[in-house]
């Protein structure tokens, strides 16, 4: 792993590549017309691969370039932003798939109206109308994801209220893009499909937000509801989900404590597969996050927090019990995607201790410690494919130690990041009978990305 990371920071010696022209003034910088863009080039490394059924070292190569232009400055704005994802070295095992490769694909193509006080004199109404990519509230529910190389986007309308200053809601309607291609083939040699969206699969809800709802407190709730079925050559779960969900947060001040509550309920029907012979189940689900900390004044900007997760498993009999993340990120909360990816929200429980610093604008890193378990001891646990179905194995599953560093080698323009992962398995990931070899995993990933 150590290697791959010095040829990726040789990268940044190449004369020019820490000074991008920008593309904005590169064309005189219009005033009607606001081009952007960034380009990242990532290595990842992992050994002893958690998830069952692939290689178990891989290093890979990604490749993502963004551009985005912006037509207009009044009431009516166009939008167009092309997002190409690669990857290199996808060889027979890997785990890479469409998270990893969409090649030329306009994520974001839609118009925005800027229709005025509707509401009042304080109010505003703001419609989207197209393709676009979706942040909604803590982001674990609609999100749009950045560490992974590629994007969730959507297709259809949005409509964002501001009844008066720090009331704001969002309401959508949407038609999730499938990301193609999907083929281990057409993965591996970077072949271009234009995604697709369909009314065979649906999302619509909104969200309404209250700032300092009471004193310093920020308030959120939403519900969404998704639902799927299947498609000529495309078989899903067929699932059909309502998700509501209520938080409560103070933000993160130097000198301060700082907390935040996050409770999702979830019900509906889906099956627990594709296959379409499998019978369709009832849903009962949900997750909680919590966290509590203190923000230090000092140079490095310290911050301590303890933190806690759960989101609910399966069980035998009686409803489906696993919880259904939709289109959340994971980052944020857990460590990386790309090929690891082996924490997600669902069928786990993980109290956390995180500490964050930046010890300048220039640099910021985390360091992060959790221990795992499933909620379900018979439930595959989080998002790593493995499971014991007797639950003989027990819900302990071990340590992870998550890390990441990220410094600007040129302000604004060239960041450098490393993140770094050992998850030590233990009970589950090792006793349960699909468990792969080994009772360490450790990934290692470093990029740059230049923007311009």
């Amino acid at each position: 792993m150590l290697r791959i990371c010095a040829c990726l920071l040789l990268v940044s010696a190449v004369p020019g590549a820490a000074a991008p022209t920008p593309l904005q003034a590169a064309i005189g910088d219009p005033g009607w017309l606001h081009l952007s863009g960034n380009v990242r080039a990532r290595i990842e490394s992992l050994d002893d691969q958690v998830r069952p059924g692939f290689m178990a070292n891989e290093d890979l190569f990604s490749l993502r370039t963004v551009i985005r232009a912006e037509i207009g400055t009044g009431p009516l704005r166009l939008v167009g932003e092309i997002w190409d994802s690669r990857s290199y070295t996808v060889r027979p095992g890997s785990i890479a798939g469409a998270g990893e490769v969409n090649v030329l694909e306009p994520v974001q193509a839609h118009a925005i109206a800027d229709l005025g006080p509707v509401f009042g004199a304080s109010s505003s109404l703001v419609v989207t109308a197209g393709r676009m990519i979706l942040n909604l509230g803590s982001r674990r529910l609609i999100a749009a994801d950045d560490y992974r190389n590629t994007t969730n986007g959507y297709t259809g309308l949005r409509a964002d209220v501001t009844a008066r200053p720090g009331a704001q809601a969002s309401f959508i309607y949407v038609l999730p893009q499938m990301r193609l291609p999907d083929g281990f083939d057409a993965v591996r040699h970077n072949r271009f499909a234009l995604d697709r969206e369909s009314f065979d699969t649906r999302l619509w809800g909104g969200i309404v937000s209250l700032d300092h709802a009471i004193g310093p407190v920020h308030a959120d709730a939403s519900l969404f509801h998704f639902v799927e079925r299947d498609a000529p050559g495309r078989p899903t779960r067929d699932r059909d989900l309502t998700t509501i969900d209520a938080r409560l947060c103070v933000e993160p001040a130097a000198g301060r404590f700082d907390a935040e509550i996050e409770a999702a309920w979830q019900w509906g029907h889906t099956r627990d597969g594709l296959a379409a012979a499998l019978p369709v189940q009832s849903v009962a689900a949900g997750f909680v996050h919590a966290d509590a900390g203190y923000s230090f004044a000092g140079g490095w900007q310290p911050r301590l927090s303890a933190e806690f997760d759960f989101a609910s498993g399966d069980r035998r009999g009686g409803r489906y019990k696993r919880f259904d993340t939709l289109f959340g990120m994971r980052r944020a909360d857990f460590s990386p995607g790309g090929i690891f990816a082996a924490l997600g929200r669902g069928n786990m429980v993980t109290p956390a201790l995180r500490l964050e610093v930046a010890p300048s604008r220039r640099n910021d890193g985390h360091l992060v410690a959790r221990a795992l378990w499933a909620a379900s001891a018979s439930d595959a646990f989080s998002t790593s494919g493995v499971r014991d179905p007797t639950g003989r194995a027990g819900g302990f599953a071990g340590y992870e130690f998550d890390g990441r560093v990220r410094h600007w080698l040129v302000p604004a323009r060239l960041r450098g990041e490393i993140n770094a992962d050992l998850l030590l398995r233990r009970g589950l990931l090792q006793r349960a009978p699909n468990a792969p070899a080994g009772a360490t995993t450790a990934y290692l990933s470093a990029a740059l990305t230049a923007f311009f």
